[in-house]
């Protein structure tokens, strides 16, 4: 597995999955904490990748506790 890269005050990391439906799903089922701890990433899919970036926008785009809560709850949704 990949690990997350700290990049222009971000984390950045690409989820690989076998298929298209499988992406969807990880975007979907990790929908409910996002909306639970307001803390919203930036994600995007192609294809079998999601592409997620993750920064503390209220704390001027730096990187914070949420942010690293949020890597460790998609690294964990992943592995199921």
């Amino acid at each position: 597995m990949t690990t997350w890269k700290t990049t222009n005050q971000s984390l950045e990391k690409t989820f690989e999955f076998k298929t298209f439906e499988d992406a969807m799903q990880f975007m979907q089922d990790a929908t409910p904490y996002i909306s639970k701890t307001d803390h919203h990433p930036t994600w995007s899919n192609t294809y079998n990748r999601v592409q997620v970036t993750i920064t503390t926008h209220d704390a001027g785009n730096q990187v914070t506790e949420k942010d690293y809560s949020l890597a460790k709850y998609l690294d964990e949704l992943f592995k199921r």
